[in-house]
């Protein structure tokens, strides 16, 4: 299934998420901590998504994110720090 995972950011919070049929399936929300930090507060995906990897396709558009915007992540989210933990690739953006 190809994934398409957009983003709303307001400069202070945001959100990276999945839709199918114009319904939200998946979302991981971020505030911002100061001008170069984010914190990840929460991670869900919706029970027709689960087991697709769709979690770690949205840590993985926020790593990307954090790249391109010079920003540090504090992953308060389980689901987000479990994947930093698990994946050395991440390292560099953890705050």
């Amino acid at each position: 299934m190809i994934m398409n995972i957009k983003q709303e950011d307001n400069g202070k919070k945001g959100k990276f998420f999945v839709e199918l049929d114009g319904k939200q399936e998946a979302e991981m929300t971020y505030t911002y901590a100061g001008s170069d930090k984010i914190i990840i507060d929460h991670t869900e995906v919706s029970e027709k998504l689960k087991g697709q990897g769709v979690g770690y396709k949205l840590v993985e558009a926020a790593v990307e994110f954090m790249r391109d915007k010079g920003l540090k992540v504090i992953p308060l989210c389980p689901f987000a720090a479990a994947v930093f933990k698990k994946k050395h690739e991440y390292s560099d953006r953890l705050a």
